[in-house]
């Protein structure tokens, strides 16, 4: 099939994408390591983490997720059609109704957070209930700041202004870094997460911060009211309930999971669930966000609903799958081959034991189980976004988490006590009850939109040869963990690393993998 005349590569957006995402995780990777040095993996790790995840709903419900899935398919088409006047118009309207609603349950979260807290975390009691109330309060106004953050992004992306908005969290991880490295030494753990949740409102603020002088170069005439009047913000804000209500339901999955680890008898559940996660979102955030961001915006530009322009979607969905695929297939097998090496590199620091980074092995093993899935799915959804159908996500996004949530809770306690397992492996049992249930969204969403645009897939010799390779390249990298002495973690973990990335690549190469054969290429062309 011809590329269409007007048709944008987006290798070299998702690529700036990728690389605003993998500064600021890396900066939050090591925002990680330093909060397990100083806090570990016990009660103040786990009070400062289900304390920031409890006001993180609100970025996830009206943040980039819903608000890319609404927002950016209108906006990005009033810009196609040169009409400047309407596209600002549409920003400011968006902007002001955001801002009133974000208020509002900034302040009814402050106010009702012991009620939130309970009804969240509520194995928590005592001192450690007491504590998480107070940080949640913290936390609020950073949360409500963030999701200006993603109107900046939404912007910045529809007018293919990629890398300033995946890079902006920077600053936020920067203000928490500093408050680790001035005060880690110097306070006690509970005076030590007060002060990390006043630097995260201060990072929230500078990375919002950073965005508005570009932000307000693209959009020089907005005007910040509700204005219901005009018709695609009726259409953004139509679009807007299902998607909101659709990362409400996977919200609720991940209250549900921090519920059913704040049950757990095992001290720190909460605090190895949240470390392992941020290893997992990791390859999601690089490779799955990154693509499908970057695609949204000119899958949105094609408009239409004849064949013509499904095919065009069909050809570009096409073309993104295996790079996500090249890249998330082995993330995952590295995950579960040597997790440990990789919470050892990462982790195992200060008061984050050997036995810490066992524990988040076997959490990120469930994780990784649906780390494909979860990856492409991503893509799916963003293709029916484009479509300016954001209502079929949202039922399948309901299925996934009634299946998280009741796989969830045998998971994690009926079946590990059968099994005469500890308490902590139920941890483990919640990712792979996510995994599973990521899969069937998946399945969901490939069927619904095969019925749309047509078949999409990846030819299955090709998927084969990355798992394959994969596991070719986690069998020598756990056989060199097992020969290595166990002593020097991060040094055998660094080994571990490099030598999956080598025996992937290589292999891939020898296979004749069109992604690695392209990698490769542009490797010699530097060197």
């Amino acid at each position: 099939m011809t590329k269409p005349a007007n048709a944008v590569n987006t290798g070299r957006s998702s690529a700036l994408i990728g690389a605003g995402i993998l500064l600021s995780r890396v900066l939050g990777l090591l925002r990680q390591t330093l909060i397990a040095r100083y806090l570990g993996a016990g009660a103040a790790s786990d009070v400062f983490n289900g304390a920031f995840r409890i006001t993180n709903f609100l970025q996830n419900l009206f943040g980039e997720g819903a608000l890319s899935a609404s927002f950016i398919p209108v906006y990005a088409q009033a810009l196609e059609k040169g009409d400047d006047r309407e596209a600002d118009r549409i920003a400011g309207a968006v902007a002001a109704i955001l801002a009133m609603a974000t208020a509002v349950i900034v302040l009814l979260g402050i106010l009702a957070a012991p009620l939130v807290t309970e009804a969240i975390v509520g194995g928590f009691a005592g001192p450690k209930f007491d504590l998480t109330v107070r940080l949640t309060r913290i936390f609020f106004p950073g949360a409500g700041i963030f999701v200006m953050s993603a109107w900046c992004l939404g912007i910045l992306n529809s007018h293919r202004r990629f890398f300033l908005a995946y890079a902006a969290p920077v600053f936020w991880n920067i203000a928490m870094i500093a408050a680790l490295l001035f005060y880690g030494p110097r306070r006690g753990e509970v005076d030590l997460a007060v002060a990390l949740a006043w630097a995260s409102v201060i990072g929230a603020a500078l990375q919002m911060g950073v965005q508005l002088p570009s932000v307000f170069r693209l959009v020089r005439h907005p005007r910040f009211v509700p204005d219901f009047s005009l018709a695609p913000v009726r259409e953004v804000v139509k679009n807007f309930l299902p998607a909101f209500v659709s990362r409400g339901v996977v919200q609720l999955s991940a209250f549900v999971d921090l519920r059913l680890a704040s049950g757990i008898a095992f001290e720190g559940s909460v605090a190895l669930l949240s470390y392992a996660q941020t290893i997992y979102v990791l390859p999601i955030s690089l490779f799955g966000m990154a693509i499908s961001a970057a695609e949204l915006p000119e899958m949105a530009r094609e408009g239409g609903t004849d064949a013509a322009a499904y095919a065009r979607l069909r050809t570009r969905l096409e073309a993104a799958i295996p790079r996500v695929a090249f890249f998330c297939v082995p993330s995952a097998l590295a995950f579960l081959f040597i997790g440990d090496a990789i919470a050892g590199v990462l982790l195992q620091h200060g008061r984050f034991s050997p036995a810490d980074s066992i524990h988040t092995w076997a959490i990120l093993g469930g994780s990784a189980f649906g780390l494909v899935a979860s990856a492409l799915a991503r893509l799916y959804s963003s293709t029916f976004y484009a479509l300016r159908d954001t209502r079929t996500p949202l039922w399948f996004a309901v299925t996934r988490v009634v299946l998280t949530g009741v796989l969830g809770y045998l998971f994690a306690y009926p079946l590990p006590a059968m099994l005469g397992l500890p308490a902590w492996t139920g941890v483990a049992g919640l990712t792979a009850s996510a995994g599973i249930a990521g899969w069937v969204e998946f399945y969901l969403l490939r069927r619904a939109i095969g019925r749309r645009i047509g078949h999409t897939g990846m030819p299955l010799g090709q998927l084969a040869r990355l798992w394959g390779a994969g596991i070719l390249a986690g069998l020598c990298s756990l056989a060199e963990t097992r020969t290595l002495h166990s002593e020097h973690a991060f040094l055998v973990g660094l080994l571990a690393m490099g030598t999956f990335t080598l025996v992937y690549g290589a292999t891939t190469v020898a296979l004749g993998v069109p992604q690695a054969i392209r990698i490769s290429s542009r490797l010699l062309r530097r060197s």
